[in-house]
């Protein structure tokens, strides 16, 4: 242990006074609590809230998407040469005059037809 330092009692400075708390310190450290309390809980809703805004946001471009993909879809069913390739391939519809051919697979069951 190296000379002239000596364990200081709890409460007591190195001159061996005593530390004492002031009122105002005491209101000081209260205020400075309350302060503290009440900036952690908006800061804790704010980031909560814009954790929800960027799922919104995701959210919002899959349907933004989605809404492109359906559009291009329904512009295409206005066309009256993707609507008979429809019908021939998943309907198995023919025009008039033609006769429709199915060739089973050999050995297996035949596959039905996804659209």
């Amino acid at each position: 242990m190296a000379t002239g330092s000596r364990a200081v009692a709890p409460g007591r400075t190195r001159s061996g006074s005593r530390v004492r708390v002031t009122a105002r310190a005491a209101v000081l450290a209260i205020v400075v609590m309350v302060l503290a309390i009440g900036f952690v809980y908006p800061t804790r809703l704010y980031v909560e809230q814009q954790g929800h805004v960027s799922e919104l946001e995701k959210q919002t471009a899959q349907l933004v998407d989605e809404n492109q993909r359906l559009s291009a879809e329904m512009s295409k069913l206005k066309d009256p040469a993707y609507l008979e390739q429809l019908a021939r391939k998943c309907l198995g519809m023919v025009a008039p005059g033609e006769t429709a051919f199915v060739m089973p697979p050999k050995g297996e069951e035949p596959e039905p037809v996804s659209c």
